[in-house]
């Protein structure tokens, strides 16, 4: 049985993409003959993170990263995120010339822009990009999830760059028809998901002139402000499972107002249960919408929303089951393979 080490900085209590994508991975890595071992923050002392206080910074033992290494003896080193741990696990697999591959999951120039303010962000573009490249040139490969993430990542000079197309559970992530309207919810519903935090934009949503009612689906640090300032919005918190997928089967747009994704699986969630999605034209939703046909790409979200509500469901469902959780696994295996063919040609 061949082992597949993961390192990752996003992991559980967490709710965000990567600890999503990890979460779907694992268990098909698992059911189709793999062993997989984690190096995740639990493992290590954890302190909150500057500008995301929900987050946690790990502080690592080296030693302990280490040991488990030398005690799994991994066929497959798989690097996810960029922080502490994967910075770790990326300089013991060189001195011990253990090669290893990378996925890109995160445009951090981009939260930093929306951070800091446009022309001050603009400053830590070049540097961030440096870092980023640095850390991701020694990987076998590096894997990500859209086209247009592929195109900007060769467009600034990183390498080996292959696709890594990511999924959605269309078996939990399907209209409920039972699924009940709350009393005093007015149609149409128009719904976002997400953390409640600046880099997502959720006021942009909230500010927008539409009628029936519009949701918040999430939690994160900007919650209490803005459900203080916007008493007409429904904010709901965070919410898993059936509960999830009742309240996306009873809305009628999605609205995405972030612009700093790779990808989106929110979306492609809320696709899978019928919704139609409104974005702005940027990456991650470019990749996945089909104008006029499963939403609507506009800079301009209160038309794009409205725009939404003319569209045929089903077409919606059509999209999301493009993107299956297996055929995302296959193409993780497939890319760890081909990395290790690399290896055994030098």
């Amino acid at each position: 049985m061949k082992k597949i080490l993961i390192a990752t900085d996003a992991w559980k209590p967490q709710i965000n993409g990567v600890v999503t994508v990890l979460d779907n991975l694992i268990v098909l890595l698992e059911k189709k003959g793999f062993a997989v071992a984690i190096i995740h923050p639990a493992l290590f002392w954890n302190m909150p993170v500057f500008w995301f206080p929900d987050l946690k910074l790990t502080l690592l033992n080296i030693k302990t990263i280490n040991d488990i290494i030398k005690k799994e003896k991994p066929d497959f080193v798989h690097i996810v995120t960029e922080g502490p741990i994967g910075l770790a696990v990326r300089g013991i697999c060189l001195r011990k010339k253990i090669k290893f591959t990378t996925s890109y999951h995160t445009n951090f120039h981009q939260f930093i822009k929306m951070r800091m303010g446009e022309t001050a962000g603009e400053l830590f573009v070049e540097p961030t990009y440096k870092y980023m490249r640095w850390f991701h040139s020694k990987a076998e490969r590096t894997m990500v999830g859209s086209q247009s993430l592929s195109d900007e990542l060769t467009q600034n000079k990183f390498k080996n760059i292959v696709m890594w197309p990511l999924g959605v559970d269309t078996e939990i992530f399907r209209k409920n028809p039972a699924a009940r309207i709350h009393e005093e919810w007015k149609r149409p519903i128009f719904v976002t998901l997400g953390r409640v935090a600046m880099e997502k934009s959720p006021e942009e949503f909230l500010k927008l002139n539409l009628p029936g009612t519009k949701l918040v689906i999430g939690d994160g640090p900007l919650r209490k402000t803005l459900e203080a300032q916007y008493p007409h919005a429904v904010f709901v918190g965070f919410k898993k499972k059936d509960e999830l997928v009742d309240l996306l089967s009873i809305s009628d747009c999605f609205v995405f107002p972030s612009r700093t994704e790779t990808l989106g699986l929110v979306a492609l969630e809320a696709m899978s249960c019928g919704v139609p999605v409104a974005a702005h034209d940027v990456m991650g939703p470019k990749d996945i919408i089909t104008n006029g046909v499963d939403g609507y790409l506009d800079e301009d979200l209160e038309r794009a929303a409205n725009d939404c509500l003319k569209l045929d469901r089903a077409k919606c469902r059509e999209k999301a089951l493009q993107f299956t959780w297996n055929a995302s696994a296959e193409a993780f295996i497939q890319n760890l393979v081909l990395s290790r063919e690399s290896l055994n040609k030098e």
